[in-house]
């Protein structure tokens, strides 16, 4: 069991909040514990990034080192404050590692922020636990931790690595926000933060910072870049790679609607109604008992399990009249005003960004992630646009999404190395425009 693995002492930091008043009950989801640590608790600290609570983890592939240190890293579970898209602290929870290897470029050792791609909606799908246990086939959940090797190879570079699991993912108080871009921007910065104060931690805040994600992390590490300077400016970024960004939310919804991934429209929709009065409205008057029954089950699926239960499902099936949600929100003024407002490249990313989207990905549609990168152009951005050119693997059975997450690690991670070691990116900006 998931938990049984889990050490059971809680380390409370120097900057320390009180407990919960009681012991909380165990959470189950779909067969899994969720460990006391991801409940949070009733009092948050003032300042986002600061850690609430750290606990030593194993990470499920580690490996001892000849000098007797675990190699990639020595991993910390970890929970800091973020501030959610109503303004409002939350509570998120994540790991820090400390890698084994050196870094040998000049400078302080630097910090990767990693956005994972999307784990799923229950609690038991956070990525601190696809860390500690790369497959998980426990009850009614199939969790992979595909994410594992990005964050081992950025390890392997020198660079020490923090990973958030979102907000609302692993921790037991609220559902987890899937793909919003403020919560998902606030999270990964204030991770970055949260990094420099885990004990034993080199990292400090002169520590460059690059940020990494691929898919729904493309999305928050993109995000995160655009709010770097309003937000987080005491986070000294250096590079963001942006994999597949789901930048524009209505053109993903009709992606995935119908595709092996249709559950996470169901995540989607549960995030934003939890949080977005206007889009609560929309979906209460339009979605029939089937779909709110659908949207109920999905709420505590992983990835694996969704693709079993909602695989290919049209969301048709889930509306009074027959329509997609796509057309339902579309149809409502206040329902897509709340939807535009998640567009991800109406602002200046911070620093030079990479963005790289496979060109016959339908998934998380190549061209609104191209489109992405030109409307940064326009802004001046400095961006490297990488068009990946394989074969067409299948329609809407998410061979095209995932193949260029493993064909672009390798490219992505150099390039993001080389941003951390102070070396300036080229942009491609001014024939971006032009490009197929």
């Amino acid at each position: 069991m998931l938990a049984g693995a889990v050490a059971t002492a809680v380390c409370v930091c120097l900057s320390a909040v009180p407990a919960a008043a009681a012991d909380p009950e165990p959470v189950v989801s779909r067969g899994v514990t969720i460990p006391a640590f991801y409940d949070p608790p009733t009092e948050l600290p003032a300042t986002n990034g600061a850690l609430i609570r750290t606990e030593p983890m194993s990470l499920g592939l580690g490996i001892p080192g000849l000098d007797g240190r675990p190699m990639p890293g020595t991993a910390t579970r970890l929970m800091y404050k973020s501030t959610d898209s109503a303004g409002q602290p939350v509570a998120v929870t994540g790991t820090y590692i400390e890698p084994w290897a050196a870094w040998r470029e000049p400078g302080p050792r630097p910090l990767v922020a990693v956005a994972s791609g999307t784990m799923g909606q229950g609690d038991q799908c956070a990525p601190s636990f696809a860390l500690e246990h790369p497959l998980t086939l426990t009850g009614d959940t199939v969790s992979v931790g595909y994410e594992d090797l990005s964050v081992y190879r950025i390890l392997a570079t020198g660079a020490a690595v923090v990973v958030t699991d979102y907000v609302g993912l692993g921790t037991t108080d609220r559902l987890h926000t899937y793909v919003n871009r403020l919560d998902q921007g606030h999270a990964l910065l204030d991770a970055a933060r949260a990094a420099r104060a885990v004990p034993g931690a080199s990292v400090t805040s002169a520590s460059p910072t690059g940020l990494y994600g691929y898919s729904q992390g493309g999305g928050a590490s993109a995000a995160a870049a655009e709010l770097q300077s309003s937000y987080a400016p005491d986070v000294p970024l250096a590079g963001t790679y942006s994999g597949a960004p789901p930048a524009d939310l209505t053109s993903t919804m009709k992606g995935i609607d119908g595709s092996a991934l249709a559950g996470a429209l169901a995540w989607s929709i549960n995030g934003f109604t939890q949080s977005d009065p206007a889009l609560r409205a929309v979906v209460e008057a339009n979605i029939d008992d089937t779909g709110k029954a659908a949207l109920k089950d999905a709420s505590t699926m992983c990835v694996g399990d969704a693709l079993f239960a909602y695989g290919f499902i049209k969301s048709t099936k889930w509306t009074r009249n027959g329509k997609s949600i796509a057309d339902v929100i579309a149809g409502d003024p206040r329902a897509q005003a709340a939807l535009d407002t998640q567009r991800i490249g109406t602002l200046k990313p911070t620093g030079p960004v990479r963005v790289a989207t496979g060109v016959h990905d339908d998934i998380v549609p190549h061209g609104q992630a191209r489109q992405l990168a030109v409307d940064w152009c326009r802004k001046n951005g400095d961006v490297t646009y990488a068009a990946l050119r394989l074969p067409n693997l299948g329609d809407k059975i998410l061979t095209n999404h995932l193949v260029p997450l493993l064909t672009d690690q390798g490219d992505a991670i150099s390039w993001l190395t080389d941003r951390l070691a102070g070396k300036p990116a080229t942009s491609n900006c001014r024939t971006l425009p032009f490009q197929p």
